[in-house]
């Protein structure tokens, strides 16, 4: 693909509790994939992939990080420069849910776009023990002005449909990203060659 088509490279957080299925979205969305196995995240994973809204194309860099305590130490790199969240609860999980508001105050902390756009996802739509009502969902989201939707990374059901509503609210917010054309790729391919370890210290090389 031709970089001259590129409207703008946008950094995409998913955050939300361990196990809840950051990972599994990020997989589904990236590769068409699903691993009903998946390992928990050590610490910060990251993938590349462009997607084209209403005839913009963006190149996403899309960052995925653990939900674990001891991981806590990689937070404002991570959030540094981001343009949208996707905040990921289970549907299945109640204390998921509950949790929602420290990842929020976290993103209120250490977020660097006072306009950020925020995307609520509810996963995991295909168990059958639902804990968390769609309706909860919904008043959390109008409360604290996230764009919702519920999803499934295992069946595919609105992930794809996820990612193109936040992009599209970004791309509409051009105070958001215009300023950062100029920077792309937010140091993708510019650490090639040093080495990655797993434990990336909050940046990852492409590989």
């Amino acid at each position: 693909m031709d970089e001259d088509d590129v409207l703008t490279t946008l950094k995409i957080l998913i955050i939300g509790e361990s196990g809840v299925g950051k990972s599994s979205l990020l997989l589904r969305f990236t590769d068409d994939t699903f691993d009903p196995e998946q390992a928990a995240t050590i610490g910060v994973d990251f993938k590349v992939k462009t997607l084209s809204v209403d005839g913009n194309k963006a190149k996403l860099a899309i960052w995925d990080t653990a939900g674990q305590e001891r991981f806590r130490t990689l937070t404002p790199s991570y959030y540094r420069g981001a343009q949208g969240v996707i905040l990921v609860y289970d549907v299945s999980s109640q204390v998921t849910f509950d949790r929602l508001g420290q990842w929020l105050n976290e993103l209120d902390t250490y977020s660097t776009k006072a306009d950020i756009i925020k995307m609520l996802v509810g996963n995991k739509i295909d168990k059958e023990k639902r804990e968390v009502s769609r309706e909860q969902g919904l008043k959390f989201a109008r409360k604290h002005s996230c764009l919702f939707i519920e999803c499934s990374a295992k069946t595919r059901d609105g992930v794809q449909c996820a990612f193109e509503e936040l992009v599209e609210k970004i791309i509409q917010t051009p105070g958001l990203w215009e300023n950062d054309t100029r920077q792309r790729g937010f140091g993708v391919g510019s650490n090639q060659g040093q080495p990655n370890e797993g434990a990336c210290s909050g940046y990852c090389s492409l590989i």
